[in-house]
This record gives C-alpha cells, sequence and structure tokens, in this order.
C-alpha cells in the first residue's frame, strides 16, 4: 500500500472539486449533440439513405449519457482524470452489458417478479465489479468522487444497452422503421438521467466511503446500499407490469381478469384503460427516479467535506 506522504503533490494537497476544469461544458456539449441528432435524422427521412442509421443510432444513444458525464467530471476531484472517465464509461458499458447479458441468460428462463430482482441484482453487480475493478489503484477515495466514477460506468452501461434497443427498434414485421428508432432514442435519452447512471452513482459513492474507511463492518453499509439500488432498479423494470395489474384491479371487467388467468393477455381494452395504464406507468417510473434521485442529493450533501484515505477497496 503507498504512503500519503510519497503522493504526488497534487495527490497530497487535494482541494475541493473546482467547478472550471477544463473541457466544453455539458451545456454545449448536450446542444451540438442534438443539433447534430436532429440534423441526421432529418436529412436521414428526406433522402432514405440506410448508411446514415448507424450515426443515428449512436449520436441518439450516446448524447444523453456523454453529456451527464461531461457534467459529472466538472465535480470530481484531480484524482479522477478525463482518461479515468473515459475507460470507466467504454469498460463499464461493453464489460457491464457483456457480463449482464451472459448471467441474465444463463439463470433467468422466465421474466416475473423474482425476476425484475434477479436483473437488477445481475446488472447492478455487474456495473459495482467493473467499477471495483477500475478504481481499485486510484491513490485516495472520496465518496463524492465514487459518485462520479460511478455515473460514468453507469452511463457507459446505459448508452450501450440503449443502442441495443434502437437497433430492434428498427426491426419490425412492416420492415425497417426509422420512426420507432427515433421514437425509442427519444424514450430513452428522456429516462437516461434516472436510470443507470444514478443508480451505480449511488454505490461508487457508498464503495469509495467504505474504502476510505477502517476494515472494521466495512461492507455492511455496501451491501445496505446495494440491496437498494437493486430494488429500485427492479421497479423501475416492473413499471409496467405493476401499472397493468393496478389498472385492472381499478377497471378490470370480469371478463378480462378470466382472460389474464386463462390467456396471460387482456382483451376489450378501452380508451381509459388505455390512459390510465399511462399515467400509472410514467407516474410510477416518475417515483422511482425521484426517491433514487433524492437519495443521490442526500449522499452528495452530506459527503461535502468528505474524508480522504489511501486505502484500496479490495
Amino acid at each position: 500500500m503507498q504512503s500519503p506522504a510519497t503522493f504526488p503533490p497534487d495527490v497530497r494537497h487535494f482541494r475541493e472539486p473546482e467547478p472550471a476544469r477544463s473541457g466544453p461544458s455539458w451545456v454545449r456539449i448536450f446542444l451540438g449533440g442534438l443539433a447534430l441528432w436532429v440534423a441526421t435524422v432529418v436529412v436521414t427521412f428526406v433522402t432514405g439513405n440506410a448508411n446514415l442509421v448507424p450515426t443515428i443510432i449512436l449520436v441518439g444513444s450516446f448524447l444523453v449519457p456523454v453529456t451527464f458525464v461531461a457534467f459529472a467530471f466538472r465535480h470530481a476531484d484531480a484524482v479522477i482524470t478525463a482518461q479515468r472517465i473515459f475507460a470507466a464509461f467504454v469498460y463499464g458499458g461493453v464489460l457491464g452489458v457483456l457480463g449482464a447479458s451472459i448471467l441474465e441468460s444463463a439463470l433467468l428462463t422466465h421474466l416475473s417478479g423474482w425476476g425484475y430482482l434477479a436483473i437488477g441484482a445481475i446488472e447492478e453487480g455487474v456495473k459495482l465489479a467493473v467499477l471495483w475493478l477500475l478504481a481499485r489503484r486510484l491513490p485516495c477515495y472520496t465518496a463524492r468522487d465514487g459518485m462520479v466514477l460511478g455515473a460514468a460506468v453507469g452511463f457507459g452501461f446505459a448508452a450501450f444497452e440503449s443502442a441495443g434497443y434502437a437497433f430492434n427498434a428498427l426491426f419490425t414485421s412492416g420492415g425497417l422503421s426509422l420512426l420507432d428508432l427515433v421514437e425509442t432514442e427519444a424514450l430513452r435519452a428522456v429516462l437516461a438521467p434516472v436510470g443507470h447512471g444514478l443508480w451505480t452513482a449511488l454505490l461508487g459513492g457508498v464503495l469509495f466511503a467504505t474504502a476510505a474507511r477502517a476494515r472494521g463492518g466495512r461492507l455492511l453499509p455496501l451491501l445496505g446500499w446495494y440491496a437498494v439500488v437493486v430494488l429500485l432498479h427492479a421497479l423501475w423494470d416492473a413499471a409496467q407490469t405493476i401499472a397493468v395489474w393496478l389498472t385492472l384491479v381499478l377497471t378490470g371487467s370480469p371478463a378480462q381478469w378470466m382472460d389474464v388467468i386463462r390467456l396471460g393477455q387482456l382483451r376489450g381494452v378501452t380508451q381509459g384503460q388505455v390512459h390510465l395504464f399511462t399515467m400509472l406507468n410514467w407516474g410510477l417510473l416518475a417515483v422511482d427516479g425521484f426517491v433514487g434521485l433524492a437519495l443521490l442529493l442526500l449522499q452528495w450533501v452530506r459527503r461535502a467535506r468528505p474524508a480522504r484515505s489511501a486505502a484500496h477497496p479490495s
């Protein structure tokens, strides 16, 4: 273990994060990327040039995650360099989706209430493992730096996952659908800030905070927060299913209940039920996102003057 006395000067004498770190602001990144994405979509619709579809997928899937990582980076200490942020984003994204895909295909045979919890546990566990690997050789740890690096890992996962969803949305029973692709990217971009990046940021803060404390009992807070994040993830994934059941409880007819029991599908859906389902689904997502965001903000404020340590999170 490296002693604090041997740290380079820029590591020994940490200051609070400075808002004026070098690099383009997150606002310029977002507006510039949005303009490029809109221009690509318009040109593709006008010309019908399928060669532009990968550009739409990549720009649309990465725009919001990259923007939020740029925003978070400006609030980290000097030990969190641009190179580390880039590595966390790429490795977190690629290794995260690969690991989650392998484990989910091997362990999950059908989706149920427990299935949602299993998916949350797998994906959050894989992202946490990637973050731990990337952070093992940092010279010191603060909770805020853990939140920033965790956000980079989570948003990397979200970007690559969104690219996959966008690609799948392109293929429909009626052929290629550029409109479905664009709608999928727009929806996932709106939801991205309160998804994977938020959840891994919470875990990253706890991981770094426990690494900065004494070894005794250090895993208990991390395990507790891991359970919280898995629950938030599971509730997010199950929002549509919960909304369907709530809609049935509030407005379902006996015939519809029999359809669900016998056929596993719902027939004779009214327009009112569609509206109620939509409101319940978005309401559940909003509550889930608000709870996660509130927890992150509370942790950020609580760590206003974090303790620093040279211990490794091993």
